[in-house]
């Protein structure tokens, strides 16, 4: 994930509340208008629970575009 892609999955995930899981991170970040890059990264995050937005910015893929099933 390049630092521009870390801004915009910070600043959709502005304000939520953690812990979350992926469905809350993307929900979140769906209803606060997120661009397409963004729900993509967050899309595809391994399932699970989240504690706080830097663990979120470690476990997203390299290159979310080329996850599998994405």
């Amino acid at each position: 994930m390049t630092d521009a892609d870390e801004r915009r999955v910070n600043k959709a995930l502005q304000g939520l509340e953690f812990p979350a899981d992926k469905a809350e991170l993307i929900r979140y970040a769906e209803d606060r208008e997120a661009d397409p890059r963004t729900l993509r990264a967050l899309r595809a995050l391994p399932e699970g629970t989240y504690q706080d937005g830097g663990e979120v910015e470690r476990c997203v893929p390299q290159r979310p575009e080329e996850a599998p099933g994405r």
